[in-house]
């Protein structure tokens, strides 16, 4: 099978509900699509993400009612989970820390140090855990309050709330669910994302700790003919565009 290039991915790319049972998907693509979704955009390299594949049938019998039953899960070859894990913030920074140690060297004096290890060190060992901490939503506000105030004399990052953190958290696991279906269109493999599920069920079969969340489910197989839901349909083009 010739992969596609990038173009021919995107437009090759449905959200497929039917699933073709004859026609397994190798699970080793499937990881590797996985690996290359690691590697999308993710706000300030926290990649605060798991993927669960989901490859025992047992399992997928029963994660399939929990996503109601609908073609997509019940046909699916493979399901993969896709989890924001925000409450990894701390460990994360450190292995940003850590990269640092590896790429300028271990305790290096500030003396000695060039100003793009002095931002990098001081970004991860204060700035993130400025904007991630919080306690009860409350040192969030606070944080907030005193942005407003800064933000009236200049330009400064406004999205630190617990509920701003979280909203970053899911764009960035969201960014690595698409590239995920792009990289599956590429090997000529299709999925479907699926946020129609009871993500607390779910949360509750995998045994995910309290801090992580489902951001979706994507199911995974070969389409079959009837699995594409007609033709895709998209508001016009010149309704979405502006050039500014």
């Amino acid at each position: 099978m010739t992969e596609k290039t990038v173009s021919e991915a995107v437009n090759y790319r449905r959200s497929v509900r039917v699933y073709d049972s004859e026609k397994p998907i190798d699970i080793t693509v499937v990881k590797k699509c996985l690996e290359q979704a690691s590697l999308a955009p993710t706000s300030s390299n926290m990649q605060l993400w798991e993927f669960y594949h989901i490859t025992s049938k047992e399992m997928m019998h029963k994660i399939a009612p929990l996503c109601f039953n609908q073609n997509a899960a019940r046909t699916a070859q493979q399901l993969v989970i896709f989890v924001v894990r925000k409450d990894l913030w701390r460990k994360r920074a450190k292995a940003n820390l850590a990269f640092m140690d590896k790429t300028f060297g271990v305790d290096n004096p500030k003396s000695e140090q060039s100003s793009r290890e002095k931002v990098a060190r001081n970004y991860y060992g204060k700035l993130i855990p400025f904007t991630y901490f919080d306690i009860f939503g409350i040192f969030g506000y606070i944080k907030y309050l005193m942005i407003l105030v800064v933000g009236l004399f200049r330009p400064i990052y406004r999205e630190v709330r617990n509920s701003d953190m979280r909203v970053v958290a899911h764009k960035t696991c969201g960014l690595a669910a698409q590239t995920f279906m792009l990289s599956m269109a590429a090997e000529g493999y299709d999925t479907c994302p699926m946020e129609g599920s009871d993500t607390w069920r779910i949360k509750r079969l995998l045994d995910l700790p309290f801090g992580a969340e489902i951001n979706m489910v994507i199911s995974c197989g070969i389409r079959k003919p009837e699995g594409v839901y007609g033709e895709r349909f998209r508001i016009p083009f010149e309704e979405v565009y502006r050039e500014i």
